[in-house]
């Protein structure tokens, strides 16, 4: 009888359409995530309006799905230990899908908060569970590309988000791209279906025949005999306090790195998300036109964590990170020039890469860190600590909106938070990362590589 390590398994495993099934899954449920977190922005100016609230008040407004996004991502994170990852993540797609649409028919403030703190909860529950299922799964070889490629769904979720609302808030009112949030809801059975389940959910069961056939589409050569068992390098060893285990095996002070490094990350992706269309209203441009720069942010989003995700898998990912969060604050400085339109989407491209590109590699970086007991607790911790920055922005760039300063230091206060995150980047001891200290199996590397591949 042979007990064979599933983690060194998907490690080792060639990309075949078992992973492409991973990542369509991934990537979907991340487009709608996206659209959630970016449909509030979209439509802030005609909110605004609408309901007759001032810059400070729609921050606060518009920071209420964000505090939700904090919890969720702090306690559903870790949900998946207890009731699996496919039912958590479609219990997020319920929460986010139902009351984004619910928050279309408010008609105050409060009720809209409100509405948006509970969506806030599926969103942030969403993210470490999506991170951490594509860590599992993905081949160690391309992990962080396919991490990346996955996550471009957000920005997929933000261009959607603008072009609905340039092309239907004018006629049909801001609710509009609120209702379109809850279509995503028909898709809870076939999530509950067809997604794959966790690998140590399954493995941590006494039945192993799901985890049997997954291996099977996992490693299709791989030779396993009727007497195998499944498990994993850390199986038995996950009790205890989960976050206890963050700091445990000198990963403390790198654990903090991280949350700073996702406070301030966050902090340049909300408060561009939620007040870039305002802004530059401000500045003169049309509604239409101020839209259309916030399809430019998520243009050049989507080219940063592909590009960023290839660049982690040929480099070492902290540093490719680290540069990615200093320019993504050069270039919000270089927002404060006086500059053409043509070079100013070019200039706002070039932030959507460093930010909202940055922020999703950071996600692939955080997944890789930790081994897989603590992973969606990691990523989770971090993503729910690096809420507060979330919420803190638009907050802050609305209460420096209200008070009329000159519109270049909204973007100063926003990209001085890219230099803070790459110094926290920076001190992040990498030797102690789990993909660091894995020790693969000659063995199951070659049988599952050669298999998988072929």
């Amino acid at each position: 009888m042979r007990h064979i390590d599933v983690h060194e398994l998907a490690d080792a495993a060639g990309f075949n359409r078992f992973h492409a099934k991973v990542l369509a899954w991934c990537f979907l449920v991340i487009i709608i995530d996206g659209y959630d977190i970016a449909v509030a922005g979209a439509a802030l100016p005609s909110i605004m309006k609408d309901l007759g609230v001032d810059a400070a008040t729609a921050g606060f407004m518009a920071s209420s799905a964000l505090f939700g996004m904090m919890f969720g991502a702090i306690f559903l994170g870790a949900l998946s230990d207890k009731i699996g990852r496919r039912a958590t993540i479609a219990l997020c797609v319920f929460l986010f899908s139902v009351f984004t649409a619910a928050a279309g028919l408010t008609s105050d403030p409060v009720t809209f908060s409100i509405t948006r703190f509970v969506a806030g909860l599926g969103i942030g529950g969403v993210m470490p569970n999506i991170v951490a299922q594509m860590t599992e799964y993905a081949p160690r070889r391309i992990r962080s590309f396919m991490t990346t490629v996955m996550f471009s769904g957000y920005a997929i979720g933000g261009i959607l988000a603008a072009v609905i609302g340039k092309q239907f808030i004018a006629e049909f009112g801001w609710q509009i791209v609120f209702f379109a949030a809850g279509v995503p809801v028909l898709l809870i059975p076939f999530i509950l279906k067809y997604m794959p389940e966790s690998l140590s959910y399954l493995a941590s069961r006494p039945n192993q025949a799901p985890l049997r056939q997954i291996v099977q589409q996992l490693a299709p050569s791989f030779p396993c005999a009727a007497n195998d068992v499944f498990v994993t390098a850390h199986q038995g060893q996950s009790s205890g306090v989960p976050v206890v285990k963050l700091f445990q095996e000198g990963r403390g002070f790198s654990t903090v790195m991280f949350w700073i490094a996702f406070f301030t990350g966050l902090f340049m992706i909300y408060a561009l998300s939620t007040w870039l269309t305002k802004l530059m209203a401000m500045a003169g441009y049309s509604l239409g036109s101020a839209l259309s720069f916030v399809i430019a942010l998520n243009v050049g989003a989507i080219v940063g964590a592909i590009g960023g995700g290839w660049l982690a898998d040929r480099f070492h990912i902290k540093w490719v990170l680290v540069w990615m969060y200093a320019l993504g604050g050069v270039f919000l400085y270089m927002m404060t020039f006086k500059t053409s339109t043509e070079v100013l989407y070019l200039i706002i491209g070039a932030v959507g890469a460093c930010t909202t590109g940055a922020q999703i590699v950071a996600y692939a970086y955080s997944g890789q860190f930790y081994p897989g007991p603590v992973r969606s607790t990691g990523v989770g911790m971090a993503s729910g600590i690096g809420r507060l920055g979330a919420i803190a922005a638009p907050v802050l760039i609305g209460l420096i909106v209200s008070l009329k300063l000159p519109l270049q230091q909204n973007f100063l206060v926003i990209g001085a938070a890219g230099i803070v995150g790459a110094l926290a980047l920076a001190a992040i001891n990498h030797g102690r990362s789990a993909s660091t200290l894995a020790q693969p199996n000659p063995a199951v590397h070659n049988v599952a590589a050669t298999g998988a591949s072929s």
